[in-house]
Order: structure tokens, then C-alpha cells, then sequence
């Protein structure tokens, strides 16, 4: 896998700020803006995934009908028990 190089605009006190965090946590600017970029990419990758796993789930269930449910005592009444 290569890198890449990428140019970011930020305001003078958004540069100030991330660099004074960046020491503070002992990496650098370069690699903090890395690993919250990989975090966005992650973000997706899990949400495909779980998209993919809804629609299965969907897909498994079928079509639902309102004559499939159980009677409102019925559930009472095994709650009880």
C-alpha cells in the first residue's frame, strides 16, 4: 500500500491548535491527520457492512403479516408464567 501527499487549508488557529495536540500526544501532524482519515474510511467500510447485514436480515424475514401475531392475552398471559 503507498501513501500519498495531500495539501490542507486551515485557518492560522486550527494549525496552531492540531500541532500543539499533535506534540502533546507525541506524533506528528502528518500522522494525527492520517489516522483520523483512515477512522473516516473504517466509518464506511463498517456501515456497508452493516447495510449488507440488514438487508439480509430483511430479506430473511419475509413478508410480514399483521395475521401472523400472536393475540394481545396470549402474550399476557405467557409474560406471567
Amino acid at each position: 500500500m503507498g501513501t500519498r501527499n495531500i495539501t490542507v487549508r486551515v485557518p492560522d488557529d486550527v494549525y496552531r491548535a492540531a500541532r500543539v495536540r499533535a506534540a502533546r500526544d507525541g506524533t506528528s501532524l502528518s500522522a494525527m491527520v492520517a489516522r483520523y482519515l483512515a477512522t473516516i474510511a473504517d466509518d464506511d467500510d463498517r456501515f456497508r457492512r452493516l447495510e449488507a447485514l440488514q438487508d439480509d436480515v430483511v430479506a430473511r424475514i419475509g413478508a410480514f403479516r399483521a395475521s401472523d401475531r400472536v393475540p394481545r392475552d396470549q402474550v399476557h398471559h405467557r409474560a406471567v408464567r
